[in-house]
């Protein structure tokens, strides 16, 4: 598969502050990348690189085979862009300005502007100046889908919408992928990445934590277990089990974590009679508080 989106130790100084460190990663073509950290952790420096908006310290990023400082304008031709903080003309109405940044690209079609405006519901005629954080927000998601972008780079992409417009956005997602597109996701809303992605990489203090399948990520972490008996059971039976951690036993009934398989302590609970079993699956939120503790510190986003 090819690569849409390279980054080789790409790293970005801010004076003596660290913003990120020797990235190394390849996004897929046709891929939903998820790219988490917290606030401050390097996305939006990441992502401000990748379309030579900022210069890196040392190294380089390429987006479809194109340098992103040497090829920067070809680069934004191709690519989808939401900023973090969406920068737009207050004087002017949703309409005028979508004209306006469809003349400097030299056209788009029409229909297709007007058909995403329709599916966010936003409301072309108003002043920009007089929206809602949410309807700016539908503005921002328009200008970066309405030309049809070989390349989507969301940099917090639903702030501000309302659940609906949420669940729209994460349809139009899918669909750009189902296309063949690319899209690179950076994001600390974890279920939207979980619902979306393909790979995830966690960054942390400007370094690259993980880089992996969301399934593999969510096979390692720690689920939550609730078993219900006939009558009580052993602990100790249980609390030497491999991956079994805060083990309690009240009455007839078990709760422990689990990291990693289930399967030994699936088979010890056999040896039983189980009346019930309740368990919480990880989701990224689980696993993202594994990689990350606590006392993690903000830096540069």
């Amino acid at each position: 598969m090819e690569t849409a989106i390279r980054l080789e130790r790409l790293t970005k100084y801010y004076g003596k502050h660290l913003g990120v460190a020797d990235l190394n990663l390849e996004v897929k073509s046709g891929e939903v990348f998820g790219y988490l950290g917290p606030n401050g952790a390097g996305k939006t420096t990441t992502i401000r690189m990748l379309l030579d908006l900022i210069r890196p310290t040392q190294g380089k990023a390429t987006v479809l085979g194109l340098d992103a400082q040497a090829d920067s304008l070809a680069v934004r031709r191709s690519v989808g862009y939401i900023p973090a903080e969406p920068s737009l003309y207050g004087n002017l109405s949703g309409h005028e300005f979508l004209t306006y940044l469809a003349s400097v690209r030299g056209g788009v079609h029409w229909p297709k502007v007007t058909a995403l405006a329709d599916r966010l519901e936003c409301d072309l005629s108003r002043p920009i100046g007089t929206l809602s954080r949410g309807n700016k927000q539908k503005l921002a998601v328009i200008r970066a889908f309405m030309h049809e972008p070989q390349v989507l780079i969301l940099d917090e992409p639903t702030s501000g919408l309302d659940p609906l417009m949420q669940a729209e956005f994460e349809e139009m997602v899918r669909e750009a992928k189902s296309e063949g597109k690319t899209v690179f996701l950076s994001s600390h809303f974890l279920p939207e990445v979980e619902q979306l992605a393909d790979r995830v990489g966690i960054i942390r203090e400007g370094r690259l934590v993980t880089v992996e399948e969301i399934g593999s990520l969510k096979s390692r972490a720690v689920r939550r277990l609730e078993i219900e008996f006939a009558g009580r059971v052993p602990e100790e039976e249980f609390a030497r089990l491999d991956g079994v951690r805060n083990l309690q036993v009240q009455g007839s009934t078990l709760r422990c974590d689990v990291a990693g398989s289930l399967d030994p302590l699936i088979k010890a609970a056999a040896r039983h009679t189980v009346i019930n079993l309740k368990t919480h699956e990880p989701n990224l939120e689980d696993i993202f508080l594994a990689y990350y503790g606590e006392g993690t510190e903000d830096h540069v986003e």
